[in-house]
């Protein structure tokens, strides 16, 4: 597609506009933790909800929901006060390769964050750049699996120290720093800044960003988020991953 590096900025800016609207939450992920008021609630909520975000949407909606359930819809609660007999409320979970093993697991694995780490915002933030959350995320997985782990449960916290994009996280990133007046995304977060923020690459997103050349790898790796960070934050250095919301639109709805 050929387009002046200006069209291309207006079009995504347009297409943002048109998908960060309220009308687009129901259907979303997001729409699990928007179930929540509490901070802790609304980002372990979320957490939980974007781990689980590969295949149909309605299935993660669905399976995000149950999951909350089975955590008496308080999960901050129950990620603090539960005994190990709560737990086995979780083993029949699943949803994708993603099971009762490992739901268990990330009861524990927050706990001990919110515990003796200050919580998940303290522990990304600890070690993002000024430039960047990569790091950040990186330190995040270091410290997420810092207490005996089964080994299966680690490939559901994507880790960019070994070259994954980690789209999942990004994407729960954006929903917890972001902030603005359309009311999707969050921004319950401080001590990071949308600056820092990297867009969430999937095969959608990266389909559309190859057709409009902000893109020029054939796979979805570190190197190819890079590629499109740099892209994004010449169009908007304040709020590169706003257009999420432009590439996701065009890749799901309109099959751009």
């Amino acid at each position: 597609m050929s387009l002046t590096p200006e069209e291309i900025k207006a079009f995504l800016e347009e297409k943002a506009d048109q998908y960060n609207r309220p009308d687009f939450i129901p259907a979303d992920p997001i729409s699990t933790p928007h179930n929540y008021s509490l901070k802790e609630d609304i980002e372990i909520a979320g957490f939980i909800t974007a781990t689980l975000a590969w295949g149909k949407r309605e299935t993660i909606v669905r399976n995000a929901a149950r999951l909350m359930t089975m955590m008496g819809e308080s999960p901050y609660d129950f990620v603090m006060s539960h005994r190990e007999d709560d737990l086995h409320k979780l083993d029949n979970f699943v949803h994708r390769t993603f099971q009762g093993t490992d739901a268990r697991y990330f009861v524990k694995a927050l706990n001990h964050i919110y515990n003796n780490q200050g919580g998940m915002e303290q522990v990304f933030a600890r070690a993002s750049s000024k430039e960047s959350v990569i790091p950040g995320i990186i330190h995040f997985h270091q410290q997420f699996f810092s207490i005996p782990h089964p080994p299966r449960t680690q490939k559901h916290v994507s880790n960019p120290a070994k070259g994954s994009p980690a789209k999942r996280i990004n994407m729960f990133l954006r929903w917890m720093v972001r902030k603005d007046k359309c009311g999707v995304d969050f921004g319950i977060w401080s001590k990071l800044n949308p600056a820092q923020l990297s867009c969430p690459l999937d095969l959608h997103s990266g389909n559309v960003a190859r057709k409009l050349g902000l893109i020029s790898t054939r796979q979805n790796n570190l190197k190819s988020l890079q590629e499109l960070d740099t892209a994004l934050r010449k169009m908007d250095p304040h709020d590169p991953a706003k257009y999420d919301f432009a590439l996701f639109g065009l890749g799901i709805f309109e099959k751009f």
